[in-house]
């Protein structure tokens, strides 16, 4: 299990992302805290995290300033900012000082669930160690940014093409707009007109897969799997 801490200012949002934590398989909530303190004492005294979820706007000093501290004590533990800050240096200096990846609020449990799922991806990815190839090289990157399509067409959700994305990335095969529809709750015409942008983009690569009668089954994969 990916041992979680959520700290927020707010109890009944931290709650709230706490159990949104919990509802993503492999995860687990160690501990909640509502100030910089209360977390910097969590990170030292919890048996053991893996994670952080952390606002920015907390009332004794930023999540920036906590990130730092950990730094500066030597605590590794990975983070990933859940905040309202958008302003881009926020955002740069998060990066800067090691966050992973960035969440704005407010946000769906679609949205936190695609950055938790890429960050176990991440972690997968570098447990089997050894030497990568391109293709791994660039899961690594991609589960790190974990970010929605750019340049969206109008009546496109970033939500849903983030989904549709992580769906095609950690398949372990060619999958068709019924399969990705079964496992992002999304309709089979959802489905199919975000793939098709993915593939316009070049970001999925269109297979057939032909039966034994009829008109073949249009099947997609991740165009960085070989």
């Amino acid at each position: 299990m990916i041992e979680v801490l959520v700290v927020d200012d707010d109890v009944r949002v931290a709650r709230v992302n706490a159990a949104y934590v919990e509802k993503v398989p492999g995860f687990h909530v160690a501990g909640e805290a509502h100030s910089a303190a209360e977390a910097l004492h969590r990170l030292e005294t919890l048996p053991r995290l893996d994670l952080v979820l952390l606002d920015h706007y907390l009332p004794d000093a930023t999540g920036l300033a906590v990130v730092q501290e950990m730094r500066r004590r030597g605590d590794q533990t990975d983070v990933i900012m859940v905040t309202a800050a958008r302003d881009v240096s926020t955002v740069q200096a998060a990066m800067r000082h090691g966050a992973l990846q960035y969440l704005v609020k407010p946000f769906a449990f679609a949205g936190l669930r695609a950055k938790l799922e890429a960050y176990a991806e991440l972690r997968r990815t570098l447990d089997g160690g050894g030497e990568a190839e391109q293709a791994e090289v660039d899961r690594i990157f991609g589960a790190l940014s974990a970010s929605s399509e750019p340049d969206l067409p109008k009546g496109h959700s970033p939500t849903t093409a983030e989904l549709v994305r992580q769906s095609l990335m950690h398949a372990d095969g060619p999958l068709s707009a019924q399969e990705i529809a079964e496992r992002t709750g999304v309709s089979r015409q959802t489905a199919q007109r975000y793939l098709k942008l993915l593939e316009r983009t070049g970001r999925a690569r269109l297979t057939l897969k032909y039966g034994d009668a009829g008109r073949p089954e249009h099947r997609y994969v991740w165009a960085t799997r070989g």
